[in-house]
């Protein structure tokens, strides 16, 4: 469910909103009792969310080869 503030009370507040939206809260702003507008989390944050996961998991399953190995791997026959 939206959360209703008051287009003043958003103004003011701007900063701590966005950082809520960031977090996932969703709100209305109302212009004299009317909504007018609805702040709600951006759908790219969602995909950066899981790039971001996803390019993680690929970081730490790579295995960095060290000069030794390769040496190894070279001598094994393996170029």
């Amino acid at each position: 469910m939206l959360e209703t503030i008051g287009a003043y009370e958003a103004k003011t507040r701007l900063p701590e909103i966005l950082r809520q939206v960031e977090a996932g809260t969703s709100f209305t702003i109302t212009n004299r009792g009317r909504p007018v507008a609805d702040v709600v989390p951006s759908r790219n944050q969602g995909r950066l969310k899981t790039q971001t996961a996803i390019d993680r998991i690929l970081a730490a399953t790579k295995h960095p080869l060290t000069d030794d190995m390769l040496q190894t791997f070279r001598l094994a026959g393996r170029t």
